[in-house]
């Protein structure tokens, strides 16, 4: 067999159905690393996730905060990952399976996160100082479109069928915006949602039936239905907290705390893992779930049953990661 054109094709063929290349990449034998921003040194570090090794950095405009990994159609296991520099008004490509800059994009004013579409290189890359949604065609590294929304778009997530985004108004924001993105280039704002406190990240869960909702300013985390109001409000740990979903789990991170609780789907705690202090974000891919540390520049990057594998200092500091597929 062709082992080449069979992982081409295989690859291909999950873009194209929406199939995570990263589960693909682990059931095909091949590898995956984390990106981290290096907030503080302008550039992305990429990790060895079985090592915690830096193997390489990819030099980047200034002040590189948020990454969002997107599949990459022509590349052979490789992935693109999407950079919002907040600090710069400047949104970066990054192609993982060349190690480089594809693309810098400068229309922005203050490019915050993104949530990736589940079936083609478009990024919805929220732009605070626009009070906008912006519509990153990744791919080609060009810009299709401006959504206005009611406020300071920051944390954002999109729909696992790509139909519906949810963005928080701000850091710790009275109101999230939904918007229909069932025509993908075109988001449509239909109503805003008020949480029952201040809210900052929001997360869909993988099957689409629930969004996880964190606090801003209260150790609390809601759970909708895509209701109007949560139908159960969980205690969490200090805020702000962000979650990242692996499947059937859902895993918490607060960073004052240096804690990552993991949650069955339904909110039920059932363990907790000590981190470095400042580890704020957290993304899961493959088999892997990664936690920079925005104070200790570290990555601890842990298993799927919430367990410490390792943690390695990578950069003076760290905001973000997220996993992508390539070579160590």
């Amino acid at each position: 067999m062709n082992r080449r054109r069979f992982l081409l094709t295989a690859t291909s063929g999950a873009v194209a159905l929406g199939v995570d290349p990263l589960a693909l990449a682990s059931r095909l034998g091949g590898p995956s690393v984390a990106l981290v921003t290096a907030d503080l040194e302008s550039h992305i570090a990429v990790v060895d996730l079985s090592t915690g090794e830096v193997v390489r950095r990819i030099r980047t405009a200034p002040g590189p905060r948020s990454i969002e990994s997107v599949p990459d159609p022509v590349a052979l296991l490789g992935q693109l990952a999407v950079v919002g520099h907040s600090e710069h008004g400047v949104v970066t490509v990054v192609s993982s399976a060349r190690s480089r800059v594809r693309a810098e994009l400068d229309r922005f004013d203050q490019p915050r996160y993104a949530a990736v579409h589940p079936r083609r290189p478009l990024a919805y890359m929220t732009d605070s100082g626009a009070e906008a949604v912006v519509v990153v065609d990744v791919e080609h590294g060009r810009i299709r479109g401006r959504t206005r929304v009611a406020g300071p778009a920051r944390h954002v997530s999109l729909s696992p069928d790509g139909a519906t985004l949810w963005t928080v108004l701000g850091n710790a924001s009275p109101r999230i915006a939904v918007l229909d993105t069932s025509d993908p280039l075109r988001p449509r704002p239909v109503r805003t949602i008020a949480p029952p406190f201040l809210a900052h990240d929001v997360v869909f869960s993988p099957d689409g039936r629930t969004v996880w909702v964190t606090s801003g300013d209260e150790r609390r985390i809601a759970i909708y239905s895509r209701e109007r109001r949560p139908r159960r409000v969980l205690a969490a740990g200090s805020p702000p907290q962000h979650v990242a979903f692996a499947r059937e789990k859902a895993f918490v991170a607060s960073g004052d705390d240096g804690t990552i609780r993991r949650h069955r789907l339904d909110g039920v705690l059932v363990r907790e893992a000590r981190v470095p202090a400042g580890s704020y974000n957290v993304a899961f891919g493959g088999d892997r779930l990664i936690s920079p540390s925005l104070a200790a520049g570290t990555l601890s990057v842990l298993g799927r049953d919430g367990r410490i594998h390792v943690v390695s200092r990578v950069a003076r500091a760290a905001h973000d990661a997220c996993i992508v597929v390539g070579r160590p």
